[in-house]
């Protein structure tokens, strides 16, 4: 890793990377695709339903851990998990190659990794894998987090920031990685069809350091709201993993968002119009354009999380990252605030505020 003699107060993101799988599919193509597949299981709502929601303009296309698209048809709930394991490996594991290379550390000066997901459950967690897949230190700090849906990258980081006071001269990784196809089911459930046009694959990795370089963490705020936890989670039937969606959602989250935004601004002195760059996580349209109008921003603003959602899809918790590492690609000036936004099951919605050092 490249010497520094200044060492910060505060974690800096030294770098952000991500990784998505090869095969990538038009939104187009997959509904049709779906379509035929299912063609004697849906009724006729739902396939009207369904050609609306891929026709969208929202998303463009989203990329998903197969080989063949077939293959999600023909596994059992083994082989979902074994592919589950196989791609979440994969997938963060270049992320994060991705991400040291490009803040000049490497392997070897990783003390603490931090691996969150919610689309599939092993145990011992996707960690141990990286371990052994990337040789880190066997005496690394790791935690796997799993449960906190689409927003589990910003409580990860939380937990990476607090690691790197065990090591301040080293990095530590954060490394949010989901496979939604592996959660994938079929049925005339509104929830079911939304989540089969919107959700795909994908991981990021953030590299943290104690240096005065890169985007300086400066604050963080959480906010839960139980009562609401069955607007937007998994739910078990017959064994697997069926995503449950509220109409209400929108309106649901916007509130919260305002609040966690409020908690995290309000005590610095700071209004939405001092933040340049906002990165929020991509929930869907709907989503965006309530947040939009509930907090008012520009729709310049909005430019990442929109260019993400058309390109990607909504990936579940890496995808708040991939809007930070498309901000960063559009450059950002010494002294930029960017806040980064994601919410999520519990209901719950967590915000960081950045600045470019």
């Amino acid at each position: 890793m490249r010497d520094c003699k200044e060492i910060a107060d505060h974690a800096h993101i030294a770098a952000v990377e991500v990784a998505t799988p090869q095969l990538s599919l038009h939104q187009a193509e997959a509904g049709r695709y779906l379509a035929e597949r299912y063609s004697g299981m849906l009724n006729s709502r739902s396939r009207s339903l369904m050609q609306g929601l891929f026709s969208h303009a929202a998303i463009r296309t989203r990329s998903f851990a197969l080989e063949d698209p077939d293959e999600l048809f023909t596994e059992d709930p083994d082989g979902r998990i074994r592919r589950f394991t196989r791609w979440a490996v994969d997938l963060s594991a270049e992320a994060i190659e991705k991400a040291l290379l490009l803040a000049g550390a490497e392997c070897r000066d990783v003390s603490g990794l931090v691996v969150n997901t919610c689309t599939g459950y092993i145990c011992p967690g996707i960690s141990t894998y990286l371990i052994e897949r990337l040789g880190l230190d066997r005496a690394i700090r790791v935690y796997d987090l799993v449960g906190s849906g689409c927003g589990g990258a910003l409580p990860n980081l939380e937990v990476a920031e607090s690691l790197l006071r065990h090591a301040p001269d080293k990095v530590v990784v954060s490394a949010s990685v989901e496979i939604c196809s592996a959660t994938f089911q079929m049925g005339n459930d509104l929830s079911l069809l939304v989540s089969n046009a919107l959700f795909a694959d994908g991981a990021a990795a953030a590299v943290l350091w104690r240096r005065k370089q890169g985007l300086q963490v400066i604050a963080s705020t959480n906010r839960c709201v139980p009562e609401d936890r069955d607007a937007i989670r998994y739910v078990h039937k017959d064994g697997q993993l069926h995503n449950q969606l509220s109409t209400r959602l929108p309106h649901l989250v916007k509130k919260a968002v305002a609040q966690v935004l409020g908690d995290l601004l309000g005590p610095r002195d700071l209004r939405v119009t001092d933040i340049k760059h906002w990165a929020f996580h991509p929930g869907g349209e709907k989503i965006i354009n309530c947040i939009r109008d509930e907090i008012g921003l520009s729709e310049e603003q909005l430019l990442p999380t929109r260019a993400v959602l058309t390109a990607y899809g909504n990936m579940s918790s890496p995808t708040v990252w991939f809007v930070l590492h498309d901000i960063l690609g559009r450059g950002m000036d010494r002294g930029d605030f960017c806040v980064m936004v994601a919410f999520g099951a519990g209901l719950s919605a967590h915000a960081v505020l950045l600045r470019k050092a």
